[in-house]
């Protein structure tokens, strides 16, 4: 059975002592230690949504637990370090969610797929509006996130969506787009053909440009929904500006073709 939310959230496995593929359980102190470590990470879920980022703090999530202020550091040892799993906690969470909602859309339907991916991606970002700008808002001053720890989860979403469009081209379901008319600099080739390896993508360059302008295009209208930058009375039917948006954009990522 798979680790627990806590025991993830306190980055404690249970260790195998039997035949492979089984595992021991926690133990008590563990468990608690666990158990605490994922309380801290609500209380700080909490604490953004009503404070933001930028005023996190552990002494304040030490008061709701009721530990004194130095208890806290027990268990995590900083606010960057706070912040830090509370960004993982959020990438994945997001990245769980787009897996859910593609994996639902049915092998093969690269279109549905497309809709699925960037739909999960604007319904997760307006029911967690305070998670979503600590993740693509405004940096945190003083902080710096740890990249090794912070780049996989955070690449999920761009990766799984290259992905589909990857899977569009080798089943020939991808048109170019008009994108083939714009001929693509050697540097950014370079770029480009070093993302295809990483990633074993056969996508070709420009269509791959593409794909990289529909995923910050996809990003740039949900961040102005969440953020307000349309005004209160600009647009009222935010549904139906947002399937137009994806419209738009499976035509620029060749799907509609």
């Amino acid at each position: 059975m798979p680790p627990s939310q806590a025991d993830q959230a306190a980055g404690l496995e249970h260790v195998s002592t039997e035949a492979p593929g089984r595992r021991t359980p926690l133990t008590p102190r563990a468990k608690a230690r666990a158990q605490t470590i994922a309380d801290i990470l609500r209380l700080g879920r909490e604490h953004l949504a009503v404070s933001g980022a930028a005023a996190l703090s552990l002494r304040a999530i030490a008061r709701h637990l009721g530990f004194v202020s130095s208890a806290v550091y027990r268990y995590v040892e900083s606010r960057d370090e706070l912040l830090t799993l509370l960004l993982i906690d959020a990438y994945d969470e997001l990245g769980d969610e787009v897996e859910a909602a593609v994996g639902a859309a049915g092998p093969g339907d690269h279109r549905a797929s497309f809709h699925a991916l960037c739909r999960a991606v604007r319904s997760w970002a307006l029911r967690e509006p305070a998670r979503y700008a600590l993740l693509f808002g405004s940096p945190v001053p003083g902080y710096q996130a740890a990249p090794e720890r912070t780049t996989g989860p955070g690449t999920r979403v761009i990766v799984r969506l290259m992905a589909i469009l990857d899977a569009a081209y080798r089943a020939g379901a991808l048109a170019d787009g008009g994108t083939t008319a714009a001929a693509v600099p050697g540097k950014l080739a370079a770029d480009l053909e070093a993302i295809r390896s990483e990633f074993h993508l056969e996508l070709p360059a420009a269509l791959l440009a593409a794909g990289a302008l529909v995923w910050t295009s996809l990003f740039g209208a949900v961040s102005f929904e969440v953020f307000g930058q349309y005004g209160a009375d600009t647009f009222k039917a935010r549904d139906e500006l947002f399937e137009h948006h994806l419209a738009v954009l499976e035509g620029l990522a060749g799907l509609s073709g």
